[in-house]
């Protein structure tokens, strides 16, 4: 049985935290933006750390398991 969890909550998470397209921690303006489909180097970096910390805490933390077949 193959385990999905990791795999899934990856492509979540990538998608979900792209910077600019729900929110942009550093904002170019502000502290926060929301929704301005733009980004710059430090935004990719805050979110870089945001998804591996999100990451780690669903994968190893609360174990979250999806097996198919």
């Amino acid at each position: 049985m193959a385990d999905w969890g990791p795999v899934l909550i990856g492509v979540v998470l990538f998608i979900l935290l792209q910077p600019g397209l729900l929110f942009q921690i550093p904002g170019k303006n502000r502290h926060v933006e929301f929704g301005t489909m733009k980004t710059n180097g430090k935004a990719i970096a805050v979110h870089t750390l945001i998804f591996f910390a999100f990451y780690a805490v669903l994968t190893f933390a609360v174990h979250v398991h999806i097996y198919t077949g």
